[in-house]
């Protein structure tokens, strides 16, 4: 039986991922720190807590493996020091407590593209994180790097709205790699991951997910 961490559970991917965590027999306990209360349930810890607020001594970080879905996005936030502290700062630190108070398992949403070398900002930000998390040596780390997300967002993006529906016609003809990536899908994976993961680093590609996709139909 087995007690997980989720950051980011309010997200896209995040809530799909606490859906099946709370619905798994496997899992004990699920601890999920968010700013504002989640729906009660028996299985859950919701502790109450900003990101930049975390409290770095809590024995709740006493986990077997750990889920971040945390992220954001240029729209929302602007400022480069601030996107830079919620897309790398938070990510890492939250890797960093789990893995100081004995977790072996940790599961990584990040980018297609993602490369510390990339010239692009974002990719270069996503592979700066996915190095630093790598150098904390979990026994299991597995990263996730999907393109586009598909699914229910809480924001309204008209413009990325208008992308997904053209990406969802060109599907049939489009390859793997350029198709979307459900969330669902993402943290199924994910969920998987932090359950069951292999030793060693494992990198999930935009196409792989894809695949995993229409298995699951």
């Amino acid at each position: 039986m087995t007690k997980l961490l989720l950051a980011g559970a309010t997200g896209m991917v995040g809530t799909a991922a606490l859906a099946r965590l709370l619905a798994d027999a496997r899992v004990t306990q699920v601890v999920a720190p968010t700013r504002r209360a989640l729906a009660p349930h028996a299985k859950l810890l919701n502790p109450i807590t900003t990101i930049a607020d975390l409290p770095h001594h809590a024995d709740w970080w006493a986990v077997d493996g750990a889920i971040c879905a945390l992220g954001t996005t240029r729209a929302q936030t602007p400022d480069p020091s601030a996107y830079r502290r919620i897309d790398h700062d938070y990510p890492l630190t939250i890797a960093t407590l789990v893995r100081k108070h004995g977790a072996t398992r940790f599961a990584l949403v990040s980018s297609a593209g993602a490369d510390a070398r990339s010239r692009f900002a974002y990719t270069r930000l996503k592979g700066e994180l996915e190095d630093a998390i790598g150098s904390l040596d979990f026994p299991s780390l597995t990263i996730a790097r999907p393109g586009m997300l598909g699914g229910e967002r809480s924001e309204h993006r008209s413009m990325e709205k208008n992308l997904l529906t053209l990406l969802r016609l060109a599907a049939p003809i489009l390859p793997a790699s350029a198709r979307i990536n459900p969330a669902s899908t993402v943290a199924d994976l994910l969920v998987e991951a932090a359950l069951n993961g292999a030793p060693g680093r494992h990198v999930i590609t935009t196409a792989q997910i894809a695949r995993a996709a229409d298995t699951r139909g």
